[in-house]
Formats: C-alpha cells, sequence, structure tokens
C-alpha cells in the first residue's frame, strides 16, 4: 500500500508519523523547498483531547513537553480603553491545561521523527487522475509525476485534492491583518510588558487587536475585522491600521506601531458548517481540506487528531484501506459537525458590536 500525502503541515506530518510508527511508508509531498522557506506562524495551544492525544498516538509527548511553554497560556482580555475585563493565568509548570507551542517547534518535533527520505521538498500538487486498475497519478508543478495507491489531502484551504471529493466552496468571513515586533524585551519592554507570557485581545467593536508572545522574543501582533469588500492592499502599512483604532487607548495601538516594517493581510474563509462528501476509492481528507473553519483555536488541534485517527485506522485495516477510510470519515464528520458549529459561533461573537460583553461572558465561563 503506498500512500500519499498532499501538504506537510501539522496534519499531514502527524499522519505520517503515526503511519510510520506502524511500519506503513508514506511520501509525504510538500511544494515549500524547504522546512525553514518561509515562518510558520505564532503559537499554537494544544488541546488535551485533541492535539495532544494525536502526539501522544504519535509517541511525541515527551518531545512536546520538552518544547511547549506551559507560561504562554496566560490570557488577559481588555477592551479599547485598556481594562482588563478577564485575566487567566495558568498554574506554573502545569500541562494540565493547554500549554502553548510555536508551530514552528511543533513542525520540527514532527519532521524530525520522520526518515529523511519521508517529505518530497519542493512538489506542489496541481492534479490527481484515478488509474485503471486503482490509485491515482500524481502530477506536480514542474511536470514531473508518481503514483500511489492511497491519496490523503492535507494540502489545506485551498486544497486540490477536495474537488476531487466534492464541490464545496468555502466562503469569505474575516480579514485578518498580521505584524511582528522583533526582540520586543529590549526594544519594546512597555509592549513586552503588556503582552506578558502568553495573549492578549484588545476586543472592540466589530475588531480585534490582539498579541501573543513567540519563543524567539517576538510578538506575533494580529488584527481581526469583519468580512468587507474592500481589497486587501488597503491594509498593507501600518497608518492604513492605525487609522481604524482611532480613539482606542494609545497603550495598545502602541501593538501596532511598535511592529515591523512588513504588514501581512489575508482574508479569512471557511467551509459551510457539516460539509461532507460520498466516499471514493482510494483518498480522502484531513485538516483544513476536509473542514476548513474560523481560526478559533480548533483548526491544527482537530488536523492532527485527524491525522491520529485516520493513520490508526489504516493501520488496523491494512489489507481493506477503504474500509478503513470510510471508518474514519463517519467519525470525523461526527466529530467535526459541532465544532465548526461552535467555531463560526465564536467567530461572529468576537467580531460583533457585543464582543466585549460576550466575550467577558464567555471566558468567565469557561476559562
Amino acid at each position: 500500500m503506498r500512500i500519499a500525502i498532499a501538504g506537510g503541515g501539522l496534519g499531514g506530518l502527524t499522519l505520517a508519523r503515526v503511519l510510520h510508527r506502524h511500519g506503513i511508508e508514506a511520501v509525504v509531498y510538500e511544494r515549500e523547498p524547504s522546512r525553514s522557506a518561509r515562518s510558520q506562524g505564532g503559537t499554537l495551544d494544544l488541546h488535551p483531547e485533541s492535539g495532544q492525544r494525536a502526539l501522544a498516538e504519535a509517541g511525541l509527548t515527551g518531545g512536546f513537553r520538552s518544547r511547549a511553554r506551559p507560561e504562554g497560556e496566560e490570557h488577559r482580555i481588555v477592551d479599547p480603553a485598556g481594562r482588563t475585563l478577564v485575566h487567566h493565568t495558568p498554574q506554573p509548570g502545569s500541562f494540565a491545561g493547554r500549554p502553548e507551542i510555536d508551530r514552528s517547534a511543533l513542525r520540527d518535533l514532527l519532521l524530525d521523527s520522520l526518515p529523511g527520505d519521508a517529505v518530497a521538498w519542493r512538489h506542489r500538487l496541481v492534479a490527481a487522475t484515478p488509474r485503471p486498475g486503482g490509485g491515482w497519478e500524481l502530477t506536480f508543478d514542474g511536470g514531473h509525476t508518481s503514483d500511489c495507491d492511497v491519496l490523503v489531502g492535507a494540502d489545506g484551504a485551498r486544497s486540490v485534492v477536495r474537488s476531487l471529493l466534492t464541490d464545496a466552496a468555502t466562503s469569505y468571513v474575516a480579514t485578518f491583518a498580521e505584524l511582528t515586533i522583533s526582540d520586543v524585551d529590549r526594544r519594546h519592554p512597555d509592549v513586552a510588558e503588556l503582552v506578558g507570557p502568553g495573549n492578549l485581545w484588545c476586543v472592540g467593536v466589530n475588531q480585534i487587536l490582539a498579541a501573543q508572545r513567540i519563543g524567539d522574543g517576538s510578538v506575533r501582533v494580529g488584527i481581526s475585522l469583519r468580512a468587507e469588500d474592500r481589497p486587501l492592499d488597503t491594509f498593507r502599512s501600518k497608518g492604513a491600521l492605525l487609522d481604524l483604532f482611532g480613539g482606542w487607548d494609545r497603550s495598545l495601538t502602541a501593538l501596532i506601531e511598535a511592529g515591523d516594517d512588513t504588514v501581512t493581510p489575508r482574508r479569512i474563509e471557511a467551509m459551510p458548517v457539516g460539509a461532507r462528501w460520498s466516499g471514493r476509492p482510494g483518498i480522502t481528507l484531513i485538516g483544513d481540506a476536509a473542514h476548513l473553519m474560523p481560526p478559533v483555536g480548533e483548526g491544527a488541534n482537530q488536523a492532527m487528531l485527524d491525522a491520529a485517527e485516520l493513520g490508526r485506522a489504516l493501520a488496523a485495516d491494512a489489507a481493506d484501506p477503504d474500509a478503513a477510510i470510510r471508518a474514519y470519515e463517519e467519525a470525523m464528520f461526527a466529530r467535526i459537525h459541532p465544532i465548526a458549529d461552535m467555531s463560526a459561533r465564536a467567530q461572529a461573537m468576537m467580531l460583533s458590536p457585543t464582543a466585549a460583553a460576550d466575550v467577558t461572558r464567555f471566558f468567565s465561563a469557561r476559562p
């Protein structure tokens, strides 16, 4: 059974690792030229019932704990005047909650757990064609080809593999702009103190200004806005972002002013809640390719759990991979539906006129 995994993100790498532990080889086809080709983003809070469970299945709990930052779970929510609404402080050194880990550190942990030839870099999948006898012919950017018996789409929001299973379209749900403050403790100590060791959310009307501490000594700043018709170029300068927060306390807008010059805006999209597909032999999806949700803390966790459950199913029924895939998909659809619904409602709550009161009530009841 030759398994091809399209996409070397956290879901694809977790699947490769789980399969490898069961003695099943798989090749991860990744479009990036190397592991260090680009920044992997900010931090993740790994949930015990999903992300941490997947790492346990992968045999990487020890590696996770050596790289995670439990203190990063500290979470403070303030209003536009800088008044604290919620302040969650974790127990020092405890892994009982949802400890933070840098995405880059987690990806490196997974990559280092795989054989050197498990990832084929510079392989961007552009097409997959069914073979007459079963399996798939894969075509990559540049024209080179390969084939496989089982194809797993772990290729994210704009998945090529998804179109082979469903015509479900994504919809535009928010605009997000991101910038980085490097060497924050030395260059901007006031900002460093404001953010603390974890996450800060500044919640206003229809907009959020957030910041999170990264393990390399930087702070990642994110601005979330309701979906608008304005082009993304509108949000490419710090001046344009500052205009959005007129009247906010200067200690909060200092997060934007202190940012390095590059602003990266993007559209946030999501698949319809309850999206599913009819099974097809030798192919399935995990993570954002299967159930793209608003970024409210579940995406990476559910992608890794998808990978662990699919890997375990394939290992348990290696003689009949299609039966294993069917069992995985039915369980995944049932698990994801309420999570996707919650994520959509949370996204709407956080970008609403009453967001400050709603978010305070939510986190006060459920830290």
